[in-house]
């Protein structure tokens, strides 16, 4: 009786074939987590990167930028990797070039005089 029990339990496991497409088949969600986290976090943040390159690559002498701490200023000299910002007059300031956050545009402006007028 005992090795009756025994040789069934063997038998019912399926086998070297049957283990293989279980085993695919479990790698099937972590394959879809890892689809679904590249479209919504690691392809974004690529774009951004690239975006960000552009941007600092593409600034030139007399720019209006705001940099990543909020100081808003006008590229007077630009070197390899640094930046020469004018922020007041007789004020200049050196940043790395990496920290330029945008380029201002005409409404920033227009928002900066009504902050003074008001």
């Amino acid at each position: 009786m005992l090795m009756e029990s025994i040789a069934w339990a063997e038998g019912t496991g399926g086998g070297a074939a049957g283990s293989g497409a279980g085993g695919l088949l479990s790698l099937v969600p972590f394959a879809l987590i890892f689809i679904i986290f590249y479209f919504l976090v690691i392809r974004p943040q690529q774009k951004r990167q690239k975006d960000q390159k552009a941007l600092v690559d593409a600034v030139k002498k007399g720019d209006k930028i705001v940099t990543t701490s909020g100081i808003w200023g006008t590229v007077t000299n630009l070197g390899k990797d640094t930046a020469t910002l004018q922020i007041a007059d007789n004020v200049k300031i050196k940043i790395q070039r990496e920290n330029i956050a945008r380029l201002r545009g005409d409404d920033d402006e227009k928002d900066k005089e009504k902050d003074k007028d008001a």
